[in-house]
């Protein structure tokens, strides 16, 4: 026995072993005595109440969402709601990003005060402010009578950007979806026996080809293959409608992650050795294609912890949609605990959902940053 003792490795694993079990006792703890104060309130417990009819509508959802719709349907429209607006703030703001490094890393002066100044006021300036800023510009436009008109087929106007969509029907979206996945799982099985230009050129051939065919067959002749929308008595029907509160909120958060991205691209730029922008300018390589072939491939290993960091808290910032009403997780997750009262169920619900959401986008980049990083003996 003393000798059991005597070893290192049984003392380690024992305090870890003692460590572990302390904390689950704790959390295990915690628990009971919240559930047993939650009950002398007369409190009800549990995740039955997902099942429950809302009784309340939402405003803006990619699915169809009612006042008869479960707490568990609405919920799922408020966490893709957040996808929606979280992932194209994320796509938005690093093409926007990408463009301002370059300006700030430009050799024109002009082009170069142009992207600071950009970086130094969007920076500084919080992003609900924006966000509200956005929200009052679009809320102020003209009534759907008086919109503004592009071509007559773009509208804007205090009730959203309407724009034409095509006429896609339920099963049209399923096959479309189908047809997506069925060209990601031919990348992943040729990517050893076919180079990344044919491969990725069938692929996007194969998906155009599935969307034409669902767009000319199964419709009646008479039918449109693009949704236009159209001004009929006070408001806009057909195409796709950009409601406000959406806008506002897209369009304040890429332009507040634009300024941190940016910032974030350049410091990757200023990190790639002047040699080997010296090498392709000497062999004749114009600015745009240092940037393509040299810089900006170096830069991107550079740059990823940090960006990876900026998409997470990207993500976390849709939250300030409340304050406009766009009805996000956290909008919905909100008004739920307020109509059922199931806060601590509702809250981990939240908390489970963005960590969801962020520790995708982690796993997703830190795979992205193990493939491109520099393979040393060590």
């Amino acid at each position: 026995m003393s000798q059991l003792f005597s070893s290192q490795k049984f003392r380690r694993t024992a305090l870890q072993g003692g460590f572990i079990l302390g904390v689950v006792a704790l959390i295990v703890s915690t628990v009971l005595v919240g559930k047993s104060n939650i009950a002398d309130q007369g409190m009800a417990t549990g995740f039955g109440f997902l099942e429950q009819t809302t009784g309340w509508p939402v405003n803006f959802s990619i699915i169809e969402v009612t006042g008869r719709s479960t707490y568990a349907l609405v919920l799922w429209a408020g966490l893709l709601n957040t996808m929606l607006v979280g992932f194209l703030t994320l796509i938005f703001a690093t093409i926007l990003g990408l463009v301002l490094a370059l300006m700030r890393v430009s050799s024109n002066t002009l082009i170069k005060l142009v992207g600071a100044s950009y970086v130094e006021v969007f920076r500084n300036v919080p992003v609900i402010l924006q966000v509200f800023f956005w929200y009052a510009i679009l809320t102020h436009l003209p009534s759907p009578k008086q919109a503004y008109s592009l071509g007559e087929s773009f509208y804007l106007s205090n009730r959203g950007i309407m724009m034409p969509a095509p006429a896609l029907s339920g099963g049209d979206v399923l096959w479309l979806t189908a047809s997506v996945i069925l060209a990601v799982i031919f990348l992943l099985l040729t990517r050893k026996h076919l180079q990344s230009g044919p491969r990725w050129a069938i692929a996007a051939g194969a998906i155009f080809i599935v969307f034409c065919i669902l767009l000319l067959t199964g419709r009646e002749p008479d039918s449109a293959l693009i949704s236009v929308p159209q001004l009929k008595g006070l408001r806009f029907v057909g195409g796709i409608t950009l409601k406000p509160e959406f806008t506002a909120l897209l369009v304040g958060l890429t332009l507040f992650g634009a300024s941190y991205i940016g910032e974030i691209i350049r410091g990757g730029l200023l990190s790639v050795d002047r040699g080997k922008l010296e090498a392709g300018r000497a062999l004749g390589f114009s600015t745009l294609q240092i940037n393509r072939l040299i810089r900006i491939p170096l830069a991107f290993r550079a740059m990823l912890p940090s960006l990876t960091n900026q998409y997470i808290w990207l993500m976390k910032g849709t939250t300030v949609g409340i304050a406009v009403g766009y009805p996000d997780y956290f909008a919905i997750v909100s008004t739920s605990i307020n109509q059922s009262g199931q806060t601590m169920e509702l809250l981990a619900l939240l908390m489970g959902g963005f960590i969801l959401i962020n520790y995708s986008i982690g796993f997703l980049m830190n795979l992205l940053n193990e493939r491109i990083k520099l393979k040393g003996r060590n």
